[in-house]
Protein backbone atom coordinates (compact mmCIF):
# COMPACT_ATOMS: atom_id res chain seq x y z
CA UNK A 1 0.00 0.00 0.00
CA UNK A 2 1.32 3.45 -0.95
CA UNK A 3 1.64 6.17 1.66
CA UNK A 4 0.29 9.68 1.03
CA UNK A 5 3.65 11.03 -0.22
CA UNK A 6 3.99 8.21 -2.77
CA UNK A 7 0.48 8.94 -4.08
CA UNK A 8 1.31 12.59 -4.75
CA UNK A 9 3.54 14.40 -7.20
CA UNK A 10 6.87 15.72 -5.94
CA UNK A 11 7.09 19.34 -4.81
CA UNK A 12 9.26 20.10 -7.87
CA UNK A 13 6.67 18.59 -10.21
CA UNK A 14 3.97 20.62 -8.47
CA UNK A 15 5.98 23.83 -8.87
CA UNK A 16 6.61 23.15 -12.57
CA UNK A 17 2.93 22.27 -13.11
CA UNK A 18 1.46 25.36 -11.49
CA UNK A 19 4.01 27.84 -12.86
CA UNK A 20 3.55 26.49 -16.38
CA UNK A 21 -0.25 26.46 -15.94
CA UNK A 22 -0.30 30.13 -14.89
CA UNK A 23 2.04 31.08 -17.75
CA UNK A 24 -0.13 29.24 -20.30
CA UNK A 25 -3.21 31.15 -19.10
CA UNK A 26 -1.32 34.47 -19.14
CA UNK A 27 -0.01 33.71 -22.62
CA UNK A 28 -3.46 32.82 -23.90
CA UNK A 29 -4.81 36.15 -22.59
CA UNK A 30 -1.88 38.10 -24.07
CA UNK A 31 -2.54 36.56 -27.50
CA UNK A 32 -6.28 37.15 -27.26
CA UNK A 33 -5.74 40.78 -26.28
CA UNK A 34 -3.21 41.37 -29.07
CA UNK A 35 -5.46 39.67 -31.60
CA UNK A 36 -8.39 41.96 -30.79
CA UNK A 37 -6.47 45.25 -30.72
CA UNK A 38 -6.64 47.40 -33.82
CA UNK A 39 -3.39 49.15 -32.91
CA UNK A 40 -0.77 48.86 -30.19
CA UNK A 41 -0.66 45.05 -30.21
CA UNK A 42 3.14 44.92 -30.57
CA UNK A 43 3.85 45.01 -26.84
CA UNK A 44 1.36 42.18 -26.20
CA UNK A 45 2.89 40.03 -28.96
CA UNK A 46 6.37 40.69 -27.59
CA UNK A 47 5.29 39.59 -24.11
CA UNK A 48 3.47 36.58 -25.62
CA UNK A 49 6.69 35.47 -27.32
CA UNK A 50 8.74 35.91 -24.15
CA UNK A 51 6.27 33.95 -22.06
CA UNK A 52 6.19 31.27 -24.77
CA UNK A 53 9.97 30.86 -24.61
CA UNK A 54 9.69 30.70 -20.81
CA UNK A 55 7.10 27.93 -21.14
CA UNK A 56 9.39 26.03 -23.52
CA UNK A 57 12.34 26.23 -21.11
CA UNK A 58 10.23 25.30 -18.07
CA UNK A 59 8.66 22.36 -19.93
CA UNK A 60 12.08 21.01 -20.83
CA UNK A 61 13.02 21.47 -17.16
CA UNK A 62 9.89 19.61 -16.12
CA UNK A 63 10.69 16.71 -18.44
CA UNK A 64 14.23 16.53 -17.05
CA UNK A 65 12.78 16.62 -13.52
CA UNK A 66 10.52 13.68 -14.38
CA UNK A 67 13.54 11.55 -15.26
CA UNK A 68 14.50 11.46 -11.59
CA UNK A 69 11.06 11.81 -10.07
CA UNK A 70 8.55 9.33 -11.47
CA UNK A 71 4.87 10.12 -11.66
CA UNK A 72 2.90 8.59 -8.79
CA UNK A 73 0.73 5.69 -9.91
CA UNK A 74 -2.98 6.18 -10.34
CA UNK A 75 -5.17 4.42 -7.77
CA UNK A 76 -6.27 0.89 -8.69
CA UNK A 77 -9.87 2.12 -8.74
CA UNK A 78 -9.29 4.11 -11.95
CA UNK A 79 -10.62 2.22 -15.00
CA UNK A 80 -8.10 1.35 -17.72
CA UNK A 81 -9.77 3.62 -20.31
CA UNK A 82 -9.30 6.58 -17.96
CA UNK A 83 -5.65 5.63 -17.43
CA UNK A 84 -5.13 5.63 -21.22
CA UNK A 85 -7.01 8.92 -21.55
CA UNK A 86 -4.89 10.48 -18.80
CA UNK A 87 -1.59 9.33 -20.33
CA UNK A 88 -2.71 10.45 -23.78
CA UNK A 89 -3.77 13.88 -22.56
CA UNK A 90 -0.51 14.41 -20.69
CA UNK A 91 1.47 13.32 -23.75
CA UNK A 92 -0.47 15.84 -25.88
CA UNK A 93 0.22 18.54 -23.30
CA UNK A 94 3.96 17.95 -23.60
CA UNK A 95 3.75 17.95 -27.41
CA UNK A 96 1.91 21.28 -27.33
CA UNK A 97 4.01 22.83 -24.55
CA UNK A 98 7.10 22.18 -26.64
CA UNK A 99 5.65 22.34 -30.14
CA UNK A 100 3.74 25.62 -29.85
CA UNK A 101 6.65 27.79 -28.68
CA UNK A 102 9.16 25.98 -30.87
CA UNK A 103 6.88 26.33 -33.89
CA UNK A 104 6.40 30.03 -33.18
CA UNK A 105 10.17 30.49 -32.87
CA UNK A 106 10.61 28.76 -36.23
CA UNK A 107 7.87 30.94 -37.76
CA UNK A 108 9.51 34.10 -36.39
CA UNK A 109 12.84 32.87 -37.75
CA UNK A 110 11.36 32.25 -41.20
CA UNK A 111 10.17 35.86 -41.09
CA UNK A 112 13.67 36.94 -40.02
CA UNK A 113 12.29 38.26 -36.72
CA UNK A 114 14.35 37.78 -33.55
CA UNK A 115 12.55 37.35 -30.23
CA UNK A 116 13.06 40.07 -27.64
CA UNK A 117 13.00 38.30 -24.26
CA UNK A 118 11.30 40.76 -21.89
CA UNK A 119 13.76 43.46 -23.00
CA UNK A 120 16.60 41.57 -21.29
CA UNK A 121 18.21 40.04 -24.37
CA UNK A 122 17.41 39.03 -27.93
CA UNK A 123 16.98 35.44 -29.04
CA UNK A 124 18.25 35.31 -32.62
CA UNK A 125 16.32 33.67 -35.44
CA UNK A 126 17.08 30.00 -36.02
CA UNK A 127 19.20 29.33 -39.12
CA UNK A 128 16.25 28.26 -41.28
CA UNK A 129 16.42 30.92 -43.98
CA UNK A 130 13.54 33.24 -44.76
CA UNK A 131 10.17 32.30 -46.17
CA UNK A 132 7.35 34.65 -45.21
CA UNK A 133 4.67 32.36 -46.69
CA UNK A 134 5.87 29.40 -44.63
CA UNK A 135 6.11 31.68 -41.59
CA UNK A 136 2.44 32.62 -41.92
CA UNK A 137 1.44 28.98 -42.46
CA UNK A 138 3.24 27.93 -39.28
CA UNK A 139 1.66 30.79 -37.34
CA UNK A 140 -1.74 29.52 -38.55
CA UNK A 141 -0.92 26.03 -37.30
CA UNK A 142 0.30 27.60 -34.05
CA UNK A 143 -3.05 29.37 -33.57
CA UNK A 144 -5.01 26.19 -34.27
CA UNK A 145 -2.80 24.20 -31.89
CA UNK A 146 -3.29 26.84 -29.20
CA UNK A 147 -7.06 26.64 -29.60
CA UNK A 148 -6.96 22.85 -29.32
CA UNK A 149 -4.74 23.25 -26.24
CA UNK A 150 -7.36 25.42 -24.51
CA UNK A 151 -10.02 22.74 -25.03
CA UNK A 152 -7.67 20.04 -23.74
CA UNK A 153 -6.97 22.16 -20.65
CA UNK A 154 -10.71 22.35 -20.06
CA UNK A 155 -10.95 18.55 -20.25
CA UNK A 156 -8.00 18.25 -17.86
CA UNK A 157 -9.64 20.59 -15.33
CA UNK A 158 -12.97 18.77 -15.56
CA UNK A 159 -11.26 15.40 -15.08
CA UNK A 160 -9.35 16.69 -12.04
CA UNK A 161 -12.55 18.06 -10.51
CA UNK A 162 -14.43 14.83 -11.28
CA UNK A 163 -11.80 12.73 -9.51
CA UNK A 164 -11.56 15.20 -6.63
CA UNK A 165 -15.27 15.11 -5.90
CA UNK A 166 -15.48 11.35 -6.43
CA UNK A 167 -12.76 11.11 -3.79
CA UNK A 168 -11.11 8.20 -5.58
CA UNK A 169 -7.57 9.42 -4.84
CA UNK A 170 -6.85 10.73 -8.35
CA UNK A 171 -7.96 14.31 -7.87
CA UNK A 172 -6.41 17.69 -7.16
CA UNK A 173 -4.82 16.52 -3.92
CA UNK A 174 -2.13 14.75 -5.94
CA UNK A 175 -0.94 18.07 -7.43
CA UNK A 176 -1.67 20.63 -4.70
CA UNK A 177 1.20 21.44 -2.31
CA UNK A 178 -1.07 21.15 0.74
CA UNK A 179 -3.42 18.58 -0.76
CA UNK A 180 -4.33 15.11 0.35
CA UNK A 181 -5.22 12.08 -1.70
Amino acid sequence: MLNDVQKRYSKGAMAFHWIIAVLVIVNWRLAETAHHLESGAGWYWSQHKSVGISILVLTIGRLLWRLGHPVPPLPDTIPSWQRVASRSLHFLFYVLLIGLPLGAWIANSLGDRPVDFFGLFTIPPLPVGTNEGMSETIFGIHATGAEIFIYLIGIHILAALYHTFRKDGAGLGRMLPLGRT
